[in-house]
């Protein structure tokens, strides 16, 4: 009985601790970016809404679940995680200012597991921009958008 206690509070120390080192440098298991570069949802669409200046959307992901929807103004640069998709996002990424918001996101499934949302962050450090903004897409960007009420856009788009 007081190995099995022992070892209960050895795996809520381990626990805590694993807590304390993800807040220490502000990021979740397997994000690689801050928590302050991180945006939700709803804090973007209230931006669109409310006509908050020029914002500069990338989507990095796959041409055929952009055309079936996606965030208003995005700028279809994907999928990232390809070769070919990379080369596009660099090249749509070329010419924004490099102090300029950008807004990136994805969506084909949860932003913790996504192929192409790392990469797409990467870039968009590696060419220098210092205010990256992931969008926070724990589901994918049905849930996590569409069935918000969320404005959506489909097609080809910007």
């Amino acid at each position: 009985m007081l190995e099995t206690a022992l070892t209960r509070r050895a795996a809520i120390l381990g626990l805590v601790s694993a807590i304390a080192l993800r807040a220490r440098d502000g990021k979740a298991d397997g994000i690689p970016w801050p928590a302050a570069d991180q945006v939700e949802p709803g804090e973007l669409a209230k931006r669109l809404e409310t006509g908050a200046g020029q914002l500069i959307i990338l989507y990095a992901g796959f041409a055929v679940l952009y055309r079936a929807g996606h965030i208003p103004g995005a700028i279809l640069a994907g999928p990232v995680g390809k070769p070919e998709g990379l080369t596009l996002f660099k090249q749509k990424a070329r010419d924004i200012p490099r102090a300029q918001k950008v807004f990136v996101y994805c969506g084909c499934c949860p932003v913790e597991h996504c192929p192409n949302i790392r990469p797409a962050y990467q870039v968009l450090k590696d060419m220098g921009f210092s205010k990256i903004r992931v969008v926070n897409m724990p589901e994918n960007f049905h849930a996590d958008w569409v069935a918000k009420g969320y404005k959506t856009a489909k097609g080809e788009g910007a």
